[in-house]
């Protein structure tokens, strides 16, 4: 037997091979032909794989069928276009077409500048606010001879009419879709299980009747228990949450039965006292204090006084006593204290004696000593003591 022939038996055929792989839907009719196809079949089932470009068997150069077809001019993008630059841009043109041989040498030796008055602001928000990402192929898809004139299939949706499709069906307004009847006839597509369809699995639009007139939308689909036979809400019984409706009064009877909450009480609880009146309240409670300590002599030592009932003083009145404050810090019956301490030796003393701009410091020679030394020097023994030298 041949090599040929022995090869030939040994090939799985396309049925084999969709048979025994995981992912049968990945498989080409030239995986037959590889020396491991399950190998082959697997790798490219895995996720992240860049498929092998489809024109590596083609006989003809790579786009060689766009040969033909004239390319367009480049265009702006619609989002550049509508600041309409490029109408100003053609004006300039224009203009200058029309200029002499003199005119064009006079521009060229001194050109003018700000020819075309741009609106910044349209500029901006056109790149800014209604610029356009462009097409881009997502990851793992391999451009192929045609594919810009392809449709987008994951922009559309089941079960979502456009009003581009209308026109092309020639639906009018409220007209069901030409399909309904032979769906309420043999169900909705199984594909799309979570699909919702108007009188299949979905109540129609308000103000549309059932039945086979023209504008219709036929008859729901029931078994003989009457109901749906699809599933969903047909005749929009439930409600939003998929609960049965309560009526109004039940609704209304509710909200007269459920518990108010107390009101909140808005009005201020504290204020601070005028000055006056806390001075005089001060003074008060200063002489109950010195009778109650008089009559009282179980005070506990430290000073504290417990103020007796749930009242809270007002103000910030100040319940240290005269007698009890410490040295240098004078008190005043009427609220006012100076906090300022009393140092004697840090006060600076106003002289007498008129004051001087500058003083004259006498320079003498001296003989020159280590490396930075200087033959001239300051006697400073009449203003006081040098820096780092005792007094």
């Amino acid at each position: 037997m041949s090599k040929k022939k022995r090869k030939k038996l040994n090939k799985l055929s396309i049925a084999e091979l969709k048979a025994l792989v995981r992912n049968p839907e990945v498989v080409e009719w030239h995986d037959v032909s590889s020396s491991d196809p399950r190998l082959l079949v697997q790798i490219k089932a895995q996720r992240n794989i860049v498929p092998v470009p489809s024109h590596w068997s083609l006989k003809r150069e790579y786009l060689s069928s766009k040969r033909g077809i004239e390319k367009p001019p480049f265009k702006l993008p619609k989002f550049i276009a509508d600041t309409g630059i490029t109408e100003m841009r053609d004006a300039v043109l224009e203009k200058q077409a029309e200029q002499t041989l003199k005119q064009k040498q006079r521009e060229r030796v001194q050109p003018k500048m700000g020819k075309l008055d741009i609106d910044y602001q349209k500029l901006y928000d056109a790149f800014f606010r209604h610029q356009i990402k462009p097409d881009l192929t997502r990851f793992g898809d391999v451009y192929h001879e045609g594919k810009e004139w392809e449709a987008d299939y994951r922009v559309f949706k089941p079960g979502e009419v456009s009003e581009a499709l209308r026109e092309a069906l020639g639906m009018q307004p409220g007209f069901p879709p030409p399909w309904l009847l032979q769906q309420q006839r043999v169900g909705p597509p199984p594909s799309y299980p979570l699909m919702k369809s108007a009188s299949l699995n979905a109540p129609i639009p308000p103000g549309a009747a059932w039945g086979f007139q023209p504008g219709q939308w036929g008859k729901p689909p029931l078994d003989e228990y009457n109901r749906p036979l699809y599933g969903g809400d047909i005749f929009g019984i439930l409600g939003a949450n998929g609960q049965p409706g309560a009526p109004q009064t039940q609704v209304a009877q509710v909200a007269v039965i459920a518990p108010q909450s107390e009101p909140i009480e808005r009005t201020p609880w504290g204020e601070l006292q005028p000055p006056g009146e806390e001075s005089e309240e001060e003074e008060s409670e200063e002489d109950e204090d010195e009778d109650e300590d008089d009559d009282d002599g179980d005070v506990p030592p430290g000073g504290t006084d417990t103020v007796s009932g749930l009242e809270t003083p007002g103000g910030y009145a100040s319940t240290m006593h005269p007698d009890r404050a410490p040295s240098g810090v004078e008190t005043s019956m009427a609220g006012d204290f100076d906090l300022r301490k009393a140092r004697r030796g840090f006060e600076t003393e106003e002289s007498s004696a008129p004051r001087s701009a500058y003083q004259v410091i006498p320079e003498r020679t001296s003989h020159v000593e280590g490396f930075f030394g200087s033959d001239k020097t300051y006697d400073l023994s009449k203003h006081g003591p040098a820096l780092g030298q005792e007094e």
